[in-house]
């Protein structure tokens, strides 16, 4: 075995190790550490997705080099190499953001708290990627909602506790579920690794043995992920843990902790069920319906806010109904669609929020449409960062908004299903919808101030890191947007190595 082949154990045991280093840390060490760390697992992650690129082949790695059932298993491809290097970046660019909100809006003995959780975190996603068991994929989905708790209530507040205590009642919801249906897969089977899982389903799907138990473990796998991941109606919890919790834990909880659940659930689809069993299971056709309601009633709702924070995380409903429409499409096409717009949605998403960090902070911190007007000129660089992000949303060329829902719309025309038509009216109105609450915002910030209550509001002059993190959003958005065919093979092999 090469020596790379160890990087997927070394990035979870790093991390993880990390949460408890952090813990007797001063919150300028932790600071420092977690920066390393994050640093340290990209690198490493983008070492392993050249070396995986170059063979062509995906491995397993035994810890302790002991076979099922006594040790675990963790599974190694270009898709999971990559995803994990995206996760990284996308949180070192959130966290940095942010650090100025972090250091103002926490306390300041529990600063390192906070990092504590951002590396448990970050363990979780790793693991949620790597893992070949499907126990310990429920393990770490569990450290990945405490960890997500945490981000929400370390601010101390009225509206942070409350979207705390939604969020762990929806997601204790989302876990029972899953739970319930590895305990079936698992009495029904007698494994939990996922590719002696897939064998054995595949015996059963041929002899049509326990058809009833196998159905059910897959609806409460699919639906207890999709509750996790706030596809509609199961969001109430998103929008006031986005919109009142610190900048980069609202980043990193839209970009990332959603999208962990979304990766697991294409894992099982692939790697436990088999993809041909699931699409006999007709579960694909609920997530369908569900994803096409997300992706019109988040976008109306989000037209309905006044608060900036308010309509992004709304604007995050209607996305992860993007992505469980492309699963509803049943195809390889329609995955490839979605699994792209993780990655859109995360580099945009994660842009808008810092962004609006610099419009509130040049509002007198206030988050209302009313005192944003003009915001655009008082924080330039905030300003043209988000109306770049918003074009991402709306789906204007060169940016990867425009790439994910091309992918969708031919997805849906290759779709043999009937699911074309439903499909491509969704998205056309969605699209509407998209560029009327976006373009309004970004109309409001660059509208010239009337109000003479605004007249105080200072011009905000920005730390360069806060500048540089902004281009690197940019730039990370722009890069998905204008290389989207080396994007697009890279899905489409890691697929291969999926099946």
């Amino acid at each position: 075995m090469n020596f790379v082949q160890n990087f997927p154990f070394f990035s979870i045991l790093l991390s993880l190790g990390s949460g408890v280093l952090t813990s007797v840390m001063n919150k300028t060490a932790a600071r420092l550490w977690n920066t390393f760390i994050l640093i340290v697992i990209g690198i490493m992650s983008a070492v392993l997705f050249l070396y995986l690129f170059s063979t062509g082949e995906s491995y397993t790695f035994m810890m302790g080099h002991f076979p099922a059932p006594w040790g675990n298993e963790i599974r190694a491809g270009v898709l999971e190499a990559g995803m994990a290097l995206f996760f990284c970046i996308v949180m070192l660019l959130s966290i940095k953001g942010g650090q100025k909100h972090i250091d103002e809006e926490i306390e300041e003995t529990k600063i390192n708290l906070y990092y504590i959780m951002i590396n448990l975190l970050l363990s979780s996603l790793l693991a949620l990627i790597y893992t070949n068991d499907l126990f310990t994929a429920y393990v770490f989905v569990e450290i990945n909602t405490i960890s997500a708790c945490g981000l929400i209530m370390i601010r101390q507040n009225g509206h942070t506790i409350e979207a705390a205590t939604r969020y762990m009642i929806m997601s204790a919801l989302g876990s029972g579920l899953l739970l319930l249906g590895i305990g079936i897969l698992y009495d029904i089977t007698g494994h939990l690794l996922m590719s002696n899982i897939k064998e054995s389903v595949a015996q059963l799907a041929q002899t049509s043995g326990y058809k009833v138990p196998l159905i059910a473990a897959i609806g409460m796998i699919c639906v207890g992920l999709a509750v996790k991941s706030a596809l509609y109606p199961f969001h109430t919890w998103l929008p006031d843990a986005y919109g009142y919790s610190t900048v980069s834990s609202a980043a990193i909880l839209s970009s990332l902790v959603s999208k962990g659940y979304i990766f697991i659930l294409i894992k099982i689809f692939y790697r436990v069920i088999g993809f041909d069993v699931i699409l006999n299971s007709n579960v694909l056709n609920i997530l369908f319906v569900f994803g096409l309601a997300g992706m019109i009633m988040g976008s109306v709702n989000a037209m309905q806010e006044k608060d900036i924070r308010r309509m992004i995380a709304f604007s995050s409903v209607a996305q992860i109904g993007y992505i469980y429409m492309g699963f509803g499409l049943g195809t390889t096409a329609g995955i490839v669609a979605s699994i792209f717009h993780i990655l859109s949605h995360a580099s945009s998403k994660s842009l808008l929020f810092v962004s609006a960090m610099g419009l509130t902070d040049a509002s007198g911190k206030s988050k209302r449409f009313d005192d944003l007007t003009g915001s655009g000129f008082r924080n330039p660089a905030a300003g043209i960062a988000f109306t770049m992000g918003a074009c991402s949303m709306v789906g204007i060329p060169l940016f990867s908004g425009f790439i994910s829902k091309l992918l969708f719309a031919q997805a849906a025309v290759e779709n043999s299903l009937g699911k074309m038509l439903p499909t491509l009216i969704c998205l056309a109105v969605s699209t509407v919808l998209n560029a009327i609450y976006f373009m309004k915002t970004v109309i409001c910030i660059y509208t010239p101030i009337r109000k003479k209550t605004q007249d105080g509001f200072p011009v905000v002059k920005n730390t360069s890191s806060y500048n540089v993190v902004l281009l690197l959003m940019v730039v990370l958005n722009m890069f998905l947007g204008c290389c989207s065919q080396f994007v697009v093979n890279w899905i489409n092999a890691g697929l291969d190595m999926f099946g």
